[in-house]
C-alpha cells in the first residue's frame, strides 16, 4: 500500500467513531480479560502511551515495531510499539508518546505529524492504560535502538498486515497451567500478540472505515 493512500485512509477513518472494543477483541486472546474493558480501572492503574509512526520507504507505507530484551518482567521479549509510562512532567499522553519514541528508538518530536488518538486499552497484566497515539513521517527516521529498552527494531510495512498467512494462532502455555488461545501476527518471525495486536486491529478496521 503506498504512502500517501494509507494517509488518506487513516485520516478519512479517524473522522468516524473508533472501532475501539469490537476490533480489539478479534486478536484478544481467550479467555478474554475482561477487566480490559471495564469502565471502572483499578484506582492505582498507571497511565502510557504508544507511538503508531508511518512513514514512507520506497512510496510504501511502513512502521517501526521494537522486540523488548528479555528481562524478568511481564512483557520480556515481546514485540511492541516505541513507547512508555507517562511521566510527571508529561503534559499529556502525546508527549509520552513522543518522548518514549525518541528515547527508544531515536525518533524525532519534530518529525512527527499527529493524526490522532485511537482507543485506549487497559493492560491488566502490567496495570498500564495504554494510548496508541498516530502519526506520520514524510522522511525515514534515523532509527537507534536504546540498547536497555530494545533488543531490534522491525521496520513493518502496513501491506503485510494484509497477508494472508499473516494471521495465526497458537495456545501460549504460562505457569500454574494456565493457558491462552492466542490469536497473533506473524511479524518478520517475530510473534505479534496481546495488546498490540489488538491495538493493530483496530488500526486496520480504521483503514477500512476510511474506504468508506
Amino acid at each position: 500500500m503506498d504512502f500517501k493512500s494509507v494517509l488518506n485512509l487513516l485520516e478519512n477513518g479517524m473522522k468516524y467513531p473508533l472501532p475501539g472494543r469490537e476490533a480489539q477483541l478479534s486478536m484478544s486472546p481467550s479467555p478474554v480479560d475482561m477487566r480490559r474493558f471495564d469502565s471502572k480501572l483499578p484506582d492505582n492503574h498507571r497511565k502510557g502511551s504508544v507511538l503508531i509512526l508511518l512513514y514512507p520507504d520506497r512510496d510504501k507505507a511502513f512502521f517501526p515495531l521494537i522486540k523488548r530484551p528479555v528481562y524478568p518482567g511481564v512483557h520480556s521479549g515481546q514485540i511492541a510499539f516505541p513507547g512508555g509510562k507517562m511521566e510527571e512532567e508529561d503534559e499529556d499522553e502525546i508527549e509520552t508518546a513522543l518522548r518514549e519514541a525518541w528515547e527508544e528508538v531515536g525518533i524525532l518530536p519534530e518529525q512527527v505529524k499527529l493524526i490522532g488518538r485511537m482507543s485506549d486499552l487497559f493492560i491488566p497484566a502490567s496495570n498500564f492504560l495504554v494510548t496508541p497515539v498516530l502519526g506520520y513521517s514524510e522522511v525515514i527516521p534515523d532509527f537507534v535502538a536504546e540498547e536497555k529498552e530494545v533488543a531490534r527494531i522491525i521496520q513493518t510495512a502496513v501491506s503485510t498486515l494484509y497477508e494472508p498467512t499473516i494471521r495465526k494462532q497458537k495456545i501460549l502455555e504460562f505457569s500454574n497451567n494456565f493457558r491462552l488461545d492466542t490469536p497473533y501476527f506473524e511479524v518478520d518471525k517475530e510473534m505479534v500478540w496481546g495488546a498490540t495486536a489488538m491495538i493493530l486491529s483496530e488500526l486496520l478496521q480504521i483503514l477500512e472505515n476510511g474506504k468508506a
